[in-house]
């Protein structure tokens, strides 16, 4: 394929507009459905979600590249989550400057109650194909 061909890229421009299409509409969905019923954001869940399946504690900068976030990002998230007690942070005992954060019992208990509502909203929204608009 050669982008300077006027139909491939306009193929290849309409696929990447549905990409985003898509991805805009199912982080919408998951925003409102999991906020309305859990109180979380999309990515308060991918946070969660990351810690559930982490075999042990993790750094904050471990973390960001799993989330795709900035550290920045990721630690105002993670001082929201704490303060609703759904993560802890600890200090790193060999390297005071870093940073561990785990799952609390609150916040085990929220994600495996909020996992089903993400897995249906992800099935509609990207094997079924429905996208109703943001809002």
């Amino acid at each position: 394929m050669s982008v300077q061909d006027p139909a491939e890229t306009a193929a290849l421009v309409s696929e990447w507009r549905e990409l985003l299409a898509r991805h805009a509409a199912t982080a919408c969905a998951l925003d409102r459905e999991l906020g309305d019923q859990f109180g979380l954001c999309m990515s308060d869940f991918e946070v969660l979600e990351r810690l559930a399946e982490a075999a042990d504690n993790l750094r904050v900068q471990e973390l960001a590249e799993k989330v795709h976030l900035s550290q920045s990002a990721l630690s105002r998230l993670i001082g929201r989550l704490e303060k609703a007690g759904l993560v802890e942070r600890t200090m790193c005992d060999l390297d005071r400057r870093g940073i561990y954060v785990r799952l609390a019992p609150l916040g085990q208990e929220r994600y495996e109650a909020a996992r089903p509502l993400h897995r249906e909203v992800l099935e509609r929204m990207l094997i079924n194909r429905r996208q109703p608009g943001c809002g």
